[in-house]
């Protein structure tokens, strides 16, 4: 037999059979399927973490209090065991390298905010002007906070968007007076920015002077020191002036923990292609399902389809041209099942893309081309027995359905 031969012989079983290879095409196109759109939400987690902490800003450092060391974005970040706070003077010490663009000393509690008859508890952020160009912040209205000496107090705040709808509704809030715990501030700015910052809701803080902010908690030690390096390639150099400075600070005492967001970048990307790799392995134990139906199916076509073998090794084919022939209805089925899991898999995860238009969904190229590879293999894997016990049946007993 020619290969025309051969796959002429497949269509016609495939159209003679069309439940049959129904039910075979659905079940791997529900594997393949499976692992685009879990890897695309894998892929879709770990970009969009990633863009979370790239809008944070870019080439930062962040000094926390306490010897605890981190690889970043472990508990570790938000533990310390301090020996010595850090203060207005250390940040201050550490503009005197050329490898730091700037910095913003950081400082975090929570107080009752009040204007007129309303009053909710809100997230209070203690800091300086430099932190607006740091994590790469907008402004709806008016402005942040002015450009202070760091130990100088200011009755200024800047609101959340979603905080000045709930205190002043349809009001203008620039140029009023609210009370934040027993001081009163004057709004001069609505921020315009969504999302995070250490755990707190943009949309939510209230931003003061980091030194009102010390007076209102009567708290003289900051919660860390964000910096901003000049360029990557200064990130190396800025710690290592940041380490000296504060350890002559401090009496010698490495006391500090140094988080860079490359850092917490890598292990973030680490763990999301863990859980992308992880999550495509369980779905493709739905192509081992698929694959073993195959084999079920195809043994019983082997039954069903004996006088067809019997009359063409009776005209001559041969046992290896019987196993090429199921063995090519096999590849053929599993790869079009492949083909409609991927149109499949790409519609459901365009779904998802577009009721989550936060996450940009996409499988990644290595994941297609491992479903469809894993599909082909598990199609000719276990469609190799059905082939050899069609490939061995005697002709004569086969013509006479025996």
């Amino acid at each position: 037999m020619r290969l025309r031969d051969i796959l002429s012989l497949t269509f016609s079983a495939l159209n003679g059979y069309r439940f049959r290879t129904s039910l075979m095409l659905l079940a791997m196109a529900i594997g393949v399927a499976s692992v685009v759109v879990l890897t695309s939400l894998g892929e879709g987690a770990r970009r969009y973490i990633t863009d979370e902490f790239a809008s944070l800003g870019t080439n930062l450092l962040i000094v926390l209090p306490g010897r605890s060391e981190t690889s970043g974005g472990t508990a570790t970040m938000f533990m310390s065991d301090t020996t010595r706070d850090l203060t207005l003077d250390d940040a201050r010490a550490l503009l005197r390298s050329s490898h730091i663009r700037r910095l913003a000393p950081v400082n975090i509690g929570a107080s009752q905010l009040s204007w007129r008859e309303r009053e909710r508890e809100v997230p209070v952020f203690g800091s300086s002007h430099e932190l607006i160009d740091i994590r790469h912040w907008k402004m709806a209205q008016g402005r942040f906070l002015p450009p202070l000496d760091l130990e100088q107090a200011s009755p200024v705040c800047v609101i959340g968007a979603k905080l000045r709808t709930e205190l002043f509704g349809n009001h203008n809030a620039i140029g009023e007076w609210v009370r934040l715990g027993d001081r009163r501030f004057r709004v001069i700015g609505v921020l315009a920015t969504e999302g995070r910052a250490v755990g707190i809701d943009v949309e939510e803080v209230i931003v003061i002077p980091v030194a009102s902010a010390q007076a209102l908690f009567n708290e003289p030690s900051l919660y860390r020191i964000i910096i901003e390096a000049k360029d990557r390639d200064a990130i190396k150099r800025a710690i290592e002036f940041v380490k000296k400075t504060i350890r002559d600070r401090h009496q010698g005492e490495d006391d500090i923990t140094l988080v860079t967001q490359d850092a917490v970048l890598a292990t973030f990307d680490k763990i999301f292609r863990s859980l992308t790799y992880t999550v495509a392995g369980i779905a493709a134990i739905s192509l081992a399902v698929a694959g073993i139906l195959i084999m079920n199916v195809m043994l019983v076509a082997v039954s069903q389809r004996t006088s067809e073998i019997g009359v063409l090794k009776a005209l001559g084919a041969s046992q290896r041209q019987i196993v090429t022939l199921f063995l090519c209805e096999a590849a053929m089925l599993s790869l079009a099942g492949a083909c409609l899991g991927l149109l499949i898999g790409e519609g459901c995860s365009w779904l998802i893309g577009y009721f989550f238009p936060a996450i940009t969904m996409g499988a990644p190229l290595w994941a297609v081309a491992a479903a469809v590879a894993v599909a082909l293999i598990t199609g000719l894997l276990f469609g190799a027995m059905p082939a050899r016990r069609a490939a061995r049946l005697d002709p004569v007993l086969a013509l006479a359905h025996r």
